[in-house]
């Protein structure tokens, strides 16, 4: 529906039909004086003497209609769309994940292609966030070091976008899950409202952190932030060498004691995720563990359009201009006619 901000401005579309009656009442006076372009100032004299002259011009229903346009611009209509719910939670939840160098591993498997574990991160993980609807979500990707990639936001799109670009070594080759926890302590300690939750995903051992993990993890339980951890890597896989294939394990330096103290501390769970399958599992069994609500207030977006009614007194202004031109030039040849 259309709506006014100032509405009390439409109250000033009669102006000009109430001046040409106010014009109309005055007395009018015969010229005494010749003018060059006599003939052209006499008409514009009479086009404004009574209304009933100028009513029957077009240029005064154009002017009007100019002045219309100008009056709707002044009142700043707006469209008011439908209704739109927004669940409200009342949860904080931040994703910290690995990026570090050796998340590049291609132990992961989709459609029967080996594929890095950040690729998989990445496209269970987005889905993941789309189905956290009322959540507000934050992104922090650490190696080296921790940042924070995305501010908790209800706007899911735009985490996912900075999932998606995440990119191996931005962060450094190492990895610090201390820092990357106290980070989100540190986001998540002022918010006193819902429930805070971390969940922390990596393929390896704490290597580069400034703050232990497990002091990390202690200040997390003291603020109230539940903590889930992931551990990714798969538990074996075919490596070419000299003397033919071999099989390794690529998760070996996968540190599960710490990451499953660090769950356990706060009211969490560890989960092992050896395939992308197992991660979605976890994300599934993560969505019943913190469920999302869909209860929550409602708006209605509003849409500018004031560009309309001034495009079109713009559009009418040069129509204007054009007749206006055209009626000089007609009685300038008038004029210059010989007697």
């Amino acid at each position: 529906m259309l709506e006014w901000n100032w509405p009390w401005a439409l109250a000033l579309l009669p102006l000009p039909v109430l001046l040409v009656f106010l014009r109309s009442r005055e007395t009018s006076q015969e010229t005494a004086l010749w003018v060059p372009q006599f003939r052209l100032w006499q008409s514009l004299g009479n086009a404004s003497r009574g209304p009933r002259s100028l009513f029957q011009r077009g240029n005064f229903w154009l002017q009007f209609l100019i002045w219309s346009a100008l009056v709707c611009a002044l009142a700043r209509p707006h469209w008011i769309g439908e209704p739109i719910l927004l669940p409200q939670s009342g949860r904080d939840l931040l994703l910290a994940v690995d990026i570090s160098g050796s998340m590049r591993v291609e132990d992961m498997v989709i459609a029967n292609q080996a594929v890095r574990r950040i690729d998989a991160v990445r496209d269970i993980g987005a889905e993941f966030i789309e189905r956290r609807e009322g959540d507000r979500v934050g992104l922090i990707l650490f190696g080296s070091r921790a940042y924070m990639q995305s501010p908790l936001s209800f706007d899911r799109d735009t985490v996912k976008q900075f999932l998606s670009e995440a990119q191996i070594g931005f962060a450094g080759s190492e990895t610090a899950i201390g820092d990357a926890l106290g980070l989100a302590v540190k986001r998540l300690r002022d918010k006193e409202d819902g429930d805070r939750v971390v969940i922390l995903l990596t393929d390896g051992q704490d290597t580069a952190s400034s703050v232990d993990p497990l002091d990390a993890t202690a200040l997390a339980a003291n603020y109230g932030v539940k903590v889930y951890t992931i551990g990714i890597g798969a538990d074996e896989m075919l490596v070419p060498s000299l003397f033919g294939n071999r099989r390794v394990n690529p998760s070996a330096e996968l540190d599960e004691e710490t990451l499953s103290a660090m769950a356990e501390s706060t009211g969490g769970r560890y989960f092992r995720a050896r395939s992308p399958e197992e991660l979605a599992k976890i994300y599934d069994l993560l969505d019943l563990l913190e469920p999302t609500q869909t209860d929550g207030a409602t708006y209605r977006p509003q849409q500018s359009m004031l560009h309309w009614p001034l495009g079109v007194a713009w559009l009418l202004s040069v129509i204007w201009l054009l007749r206006q031109s055209n009626l000089q030039a007609a009685l300038k040849g008038d004029a210059n006619e010989p007697a």
